[in-house]
């Protein structure tokens, strides 16, 4: 007698919410940024997000369908965020051939080589970032000024960010104006100016349960106390360079973030202050990207030994 009953393969419980849904949600938030940046930065910020966009989903379709002859998963929005994301992270007179190395790097080797979405270990659009940033350090630490020549692209006035000009010793800190700051009206890349905007997008993500507070939170909370211990202006650490960016958007992606949420809270915890460690006596006068893929880089560890409580676990039988 055969007792085996054929069954559907998992998952078994069923929901509405669908990567391409949660892809949009994402972009969508990431809207009041993109139009901050449109406005203070005008043909160039347009140029490099619309070539980053173009190029990581041209990227992805051309390795999916010619080199693993597999069926194109554009469709699910991920490449076009990828290529959001990216751009948000570059200055706004990069040349689009570099933009498209970058394309080429946050798609084939930051998520295809590792077998496609949810299989990536390091955020992609981070991946591209930082290897533009460590191959072309001089165009990617040249900082177009916000609402001059909106209209010019390469040759866009130029100058250098809030955060570089206070480690060189050019700015005190006392001098950074924080509601320019709150509004975007500073120099760096595109997704760092405008934390107003940004926070916009986090309620949007917090309200439709895109993701949880955790990570942001403690990453915020982290820089804003060590900050402060330390000595260094709480405001200018926390509204200058890819911090909201980072935190909200980039260290909460679901394949390269922990599962849990005493996991995330420490990944948080560990991002803020190696944040911190880099800015304040690093090389660099900015360090999220950095500390985002060194905590990616640890988060299979943390999912291993932070692991929620498994369904019915400490109960009292009746």
């Amino acid at each position: 007698m055969n007792n085996l009953i054929t069954i559907s393969p998992s998952p078994h419980a069923q929901t509405p919410t669908t990567v391409t849904r949660l892809m949009l949600h994402v972009i969508i938030a990431l809207v009041p940024a993109v139009l901050v940046a449109l406005y203070y930065f005008g043909l160039g910020a347009a140029i490099v997000i619309t070539t980053s966009i173009a190029g990581c989903v041209a990227v992805e379709y051309l390795i999916t369908r010619f080199m693993l002859g597999q069926k194109p998963s554009i469709g699910n929005l991920s490449a076009v965020l990828t290529g959001l994301l990216l751009a948000l992270n570059l200055p706004s007179n990069l040349p689009v051939w570099m933009v498209l190395i970058g394309c080429v790097v946050a798609i084939g080797i930051g998520k295809m080589t590792f077998g496609g979405l949810g299989c990536n270990i390091f955020n992609p659009a981070l991946v591209g970032r930082v290897f533009l940033l460590l191959s072309f350090p001089v165009a990617m630490t040249t900082w177009p000024e916000p609402l001059v020549n909106r209209m010019a692209y390469t040759d866009a006035t130029t100058g250098a960010t809030v955060l570089n000009q206070i480690k060189m010793g050019v700015m005190d800190a006392s001098d950074v104006d924080l509601v320019n700051a709150l509004l975007g009206n500073m120099g760096g890349s595109l997704g760092e100016v405008g934390a107003i905007a940004l926070l916009l997008g986090f309620v949007y993500l917090l309200c439709f349960k895109v993701i949880s507070w955790h990570i942001p939170v403690s990453i915020i909370a982290t820089v804003a106390v060590f900050s402060w211990l330390i000595g260094a202006p709480v405001g200018v650490e926390l509204l200058s360079g890819g911090l909201l960016l980072g935190a909200i958007f980039m260290a909460t992606d679901y394949v390269t973030s922990p599962m849990c949420h005493s996991g995330m809270i420490l990944y948080g915890c560990m991002i803020g202050l190696i944040t911190i460690i880099i800015r304040q006596w690093g090389a660099y006068p900015e360090g999220m990207s950095f500390a985002i893929l060194i905590m990616n880089g640890v988060t299979p560890l943390i999912n291993r030994y932070m692991k929620p409580r498994k369904f019915g676990e400490g109960r009292v039988a009746a």
